[in-house]
C-alpha cells in the first residue's frame, strides 16, 4: 500500500523568511509551505539564487496581498565589482570586459550621486521579463537578444558603505522594479571602467525588516506549533495604508462586497485598510467619502466575495 498523503491546511499569515544563497524563491516558497503544511502558499517578490535576505513568504488569506509587497519599496545591500563587466551583470555571468579601475572613493561616491532620482533602467536579458509569453532570461541562455524598452525606477538613497580599490559596498533604497545589477552595471560604465554585482541582500520590503526573518534551518528546528507561532497577521503587509474601522452593519455590508458611505474619520482619498471588531475584513478605496472593498479576507462566520485587484503588476528580479 502506497503512503496516505497528508492533508494540507489553512494557514494565514506572512513569514520573514531570510533566504540563504543559492536557493530561488519559488522552492523557499516550497521548503516553508512543507515545514508548516500549509494548503496555500506565495512569496511577496522575487529573491535571485545569487541574493540573500528577506523573503515574505504569504500563506492564505495574505496571499491576497501580494501586491502591497511587491509594490513595496526595497532596501538593499550590494556589493560591487569594479573593473570587470559580465553578460548578466552579476557574478554568475560570463566576462565580457576587464578594464583598469582608476577612481578614489570621492569619485566613487560622486558617481552613485548621478543615480540617485527617478531613472531610466533598460532591464536586462537574464530577468523574469517576459516577451511572447516567455521569460527574457530564456531568450538570453538560447543567446538571443531583444530590444528592451527603458523603464521609470526611483533610487531613493545611495549609500556608501565601504569602497576598497575593485570592491565597494552600498545601500540602496528604491522603487519596485529596480533592477540593482543594471544599476552595479551602470555606475561600472559612469566610472569608465565596468562594473557587476558580486553579492546582493535584501534588508526591507516596506516596513518590514530582515532583522525580524528567520531562516529555513531555524524554522525546522522549531516544533510545528512554534513555526506557526512565527507568522505575522496578513495585515503586516498593509501597515503603510491608512486605517478605516467599521461598525457592525457597515462590516456586514463590506464583507459582501458592496460600496458604503465611509466614517467620518476615514481621511482623504486612496487605498486603504479595512477593519470590523479589531479584525482585518480586506482594502477598499476610498473615494469621495465612499468606501469601495478591492480585497477581502474570508472569515469563518462569513462567506466573502474575492475582489480582483484594478491592475497586475509582474513580479520582477531585482
Amino acid at each position: 500500500m502506497s503512503p496516505k498523503k497528508q492533508t494540507r491546511e489553512p494557514v494565514d499569515g506572512v513569514l520573514l523568511l531570510d533566504k540563504p544563497k543559492g536557493l530561488s524563491s519559488n522552492d523557499a516558497v516550497v521548503r516553508a509551505r512543507r515545514l508548516l503544511n500549509a494548503r496555500k502558499a506565495g512569496h511577496g517578490g522575487t529573491l535571485d539564487p545569487l541574493a540573500t535576505g528577506l523573503l515574505p513568504l504569504l500563506f492564505g488569506e495574505a496571499t491576497k496581498f501580494a501586491h502591497d509587497s511587491l509594490d513595496a519599496d526595497k532596501t538593499y545591500l550590494a556589493e560591487l565589482a569594479l573593473g570587470v563587466s559580465t553578460d548578466t551583470g552579476d557574478a554568475e555571468g560570463q566576462v565580457l570586459a576587464r578594464r583598469e579601475v582608476d577612481c578614489d572613493e570621492a569619485q566613487f561616491r560622486a558617481a552613485t550621486r548621478a543615480f540617485v532620482g527617478e531613472i531610466d533602467q533598460v532591464p536586462p536579458m537574464h530577468s523574469a521579463l517576459k516577451r511572447e509569453g516567455r521569460p527574457l532570461y530564456e531568450y538570453a541562455r538560447a543567446g538571443v537578444t531583444l530590444e528592451r524598452a527603458p523603464r521609470r525606477v526611483a533610487i531613493h538613497a545611495i549609500e556608501t558603505l565601504a569602497f576598497a580599490g575593485s570592491r565597494a559596498t552600498i545601500r540602496v533604497r528604491c522603487s519596485k522594479g529596480t533592477y540593482i545589477r543594471t544599476l552595479a552595471a551602470d555606475i561600472g560604465e559612469r566610472l569608465g571602467c565596468g562594473a557587476h554585482l558580486a553579492g546582493l541582500r535584501r534588508e526591507r520590503v516596506g516596513t518590514l525588516s530582515v532583522a525580524d526573518a528567520i531562516t529555513l534551518e531555524a524554522l525546522e528546528a522549531l516544533e510545528p506549533a512554534v513555526r506557526r507561532a512565527r507568522l505575522a497577521p496578513a495585515d503586516a503587509l498593509l501597515s503603510d495604508l491608512p486605517r478605516v474601522d467599521l461598525d457592525a452593519p457597515s462590516e456586514t455590508r463590506f464583507l459582501h462586497g458592496q460600496k458604503l458611505r465611509a466614517p467620518a474619520a476615514a481621511g482623504t482619498d486612496g487605498r486603504v485598510r479595512v477593519y470590523g471588531a479589531g479584525r482585518l475584513l480586506g482594502v477598499a478605496a476610498l473615494r469621495d467619502g465612499a468606501l469601495v472593498p478591492q480585497r477581502l479576507v474570508a472569515t469563518g462566520d462569513s462567506a466573502t466575495k474575492h475582489i480582483e485587484p484594478e491592475e497586475h503588476h509582474e513580479p520582477r528580479h531585482p
